[in-house]
């Protein structure tokens, strides 16, 4: 069980979950109009303002990330694993089109000692190669450790990182644009984290110490720490992490969330807003944010529509279990008023989607096991072999092959040209997940089953 150390903050955001809950749920008594940008909306903001004001601000005029933009991520395990799951790239390509990424980061990894195995391509070719226009470097974890009395070394190390990398342009076009970003919180986890505290005090103190260096160098500083923290300090919902600093599935889907509207522009932040549609079966309208409500039809025991998509889908969270206030605002909801008591069926296409009772469709039913939802999972999956048939390309598995005593055998030889094909794999499957999900227009019918 999830103990919350948030004191303050945590009952506040309990409180405007629970008053925004009711405006959203009687918005459309008041003004449908009104609803969808005043009401609905709202409440994605407060959340947004709650999470991302605890973090300190990007430090940048515009958006570090813009459409089409070339990026390299290096940096720690937290890097590294951003690869596997994927939640991150693939909200930055709904979001900002065009956006190629190349994963560099490497389990381990602190600003000074980043060792690579015999003949390993330089990180300079690399990031050539891919025409990088931003770099996303993830530090910070690794360094921690050293307490409080190695900070001065950290930050003179992140000064000479942020320096190797001056003027320096990898596209052959413009110098390189950098994204420095905070280690994540440290979790309770019982007797897995007897120091919890100590190690937050000297997570803080890494955070504050990358924020300064990146504002003195005027860089783009992304802060996760107070994010994790506060999401980890939540009662409610999963653990975040497999061993308090490793995030696991869930927790790369939560964090994802705050560091994708860190990275894109504020103006851009509408766009990033979770699905809402709400259906008032008395008053017989609706109105949608995401999805466009046309043909609406609402009979005695059933009520159908067109829905237009305008925006992608959510992603679903990697779990079943209740998710904190902050986080089950991102899911793509459904708000029916007024049906007759009963139970009913949502079904989008002829697919199964949702089954609840008429008081739970009047405040609201997550709808993200939609074919739209289906759909964002396998462009997930998608992405995730992209960065698979990379990491073939780049990081070989079994470095016996190229200084090993089997360099000379055929899979040796063999090497060198399997890698040049892994690359071109990726590329093929970079430019086969460009345009994103594609946006539908799908038949919705909510029927009731039972009396």
């Amino acid at each position: 069980m999830k103990t919350s150390r948030r004191g303050k903050f945590n009952v506040l955001i309990r409180n405007q979950s629970s008053g925004k809950r009711n405006l959203i749920h009687q918005g459309l008594s008041n003004d449908a109009n009104d609803f969808h940008r005043k009401e609905t909306m709202k409440y994605a903001s407060i959340v947004a303002i709650l999470i991302c004001s605890l973090a300190v601000s990007v430090a940048a005029a515009e958006s570090p990330i813009k459409s089409g933009d070339r990026i390299a991520i290096v940096g720690n395990t937290f890097a590294d694993q951003l690869r596997i799951h994927g939640y991150l790239e693939s909200a930055l390509l709904q979001h900002a089109h065009g956006v190629s990424i190349r994963n560099l980061g490497w389990g381990g990894d602190m600003l000074a000692a980043r060792d690579r195995p015999t003949n390993f391509p330089s990180e300079e070719s690399t990031l050539g190669a891919h025409r990088t226009d931003v770099i996303i470097a993830c530090f910070g974890m690794g360094e921690s450790f050293g307490g409080k009395e190695s900070l001065g070394k950290f930050e003179q190390d992140l000064e000479a990182f942020i320096s190797s990398h001056a003027g320096k342009s990898y596209n052959g076009e413009s110098e390189v644009r950098l994204v420095i970003v905070s280690p994540i919180a440290c979790e309770d986890l019982g007797g897995l984290t007897p120091n919890r505290d100590a190690r937050n005090e000297d997570l803080l103190a890494y955070t504050q110490a990358a924020n300064k260096v990146a504002a003195n160098a005027k860089v783009p500083f992304v802060n996760l720490f107070e994010t994790s923290r506060y999401l980890m300090d939540e009662p409610v919902g999963p653990n975040l992490t497999t061993n308090g600093i490793h995030l696991n599935g869930f927790g790369y889907w939560a964090i994802s969330h705050g560091f994708a509207d860190q990275l894109l522009a504020s103006d851009q932040s509408t766009s990033r807003e979770p699905w809402r549609l709400s259906i008032d079966a008395q008053a017989k309208r609706g109105q949608g944010y995401g999805i466009e409500i046309s043909k609406l039809t609402i009979h005695a025991s059933e009520v159908a529509f067109e829905g237009t998509e305008t925006l992608a889908p959510r992603l679903p969270p990697p779990t079943d279990q209740p998710l904190p206030p902050p986080l089950a605002f991102q899911r793509d909801t459904l708000v029916v008023q007024n049906l007759a008591t009963g139970t009913y069926k949502l079904m989008v296409d002829g697919e199964k989607v949702a089954t609840a009772t008429a008081d739970d469709w009047r405040h609201g039913v997550p709808i993200d096991s939609s074919p739209a939802h289906h759909e964002a999972e396998k462009f997930r999956e998608a992405v995730n072999d992209k960065n698979l048939q990379f990491t073939y390309s780049w990081k070989a598995l079994n470095q016996v092959h190229i200084v090993g005593e089997r360099r000379t055998s055929p899979s040796g030889r063999a090497l060198p040209s399997e890698v040049i094909q892994f690359n071109e794999l990726a590329n093929q499957r970079d430019e086969a997940i460009q345009s994103g999900v594609e946006l539908k227009t799908r038949q919705w019918r909510l029927t009731r089953i039972e009396n």
